[in-house]
């Protein structure tokens, strides 16, 4: 994950995303290099527009952040609902121990 790290904060910083570069990042970091991962990362961004990638990975993060928003409004009715039922009972309650007490004096 550190070497994407790496790739991203070059590309954040406006650095062409290199060998050398990426080495010098992972190095900076205090991360043991491997060569074989650094060659393959830089020839997998070959070509690769990372600001587009970016967004297309953002996004579906925002589409699954509302479904799951509207998912908890549900569960807080629920809450409420089991709230108001809960008061109603207490309400009851205390009417019949009212009542039982009007039948000792009655």
């Amino acid at each position: 994950m550190e070497y994407v790290y790496a790739a991203l904060l070059l590309h954040s910083a406006g650095k062409e995303i290199t060998e050398d570069n990426v080495k010098a990042v992972l190095e900076a970091a205090g991360v043991e290099v491997d060569e074989a991962r650094v060659k393959a990362l830089v020839a997998a961004l070959e070509g690769v527009n990372i600001d587009e990638a970016i967004q297309k990975a953002a996004m579906p993060m925002a589409v699954a952040a509302a479904p799951a928003a509207a998912a908890a409004a549900p569960a807080e009715e629920a809450k409420e609902e089991a709230k108001e039922e809960e008061e109603e009972e207490e309400e009851v309650k205390e009417e019949e121990a009212i009542e039982g007490l009007g039948a000792l004096f009655g």
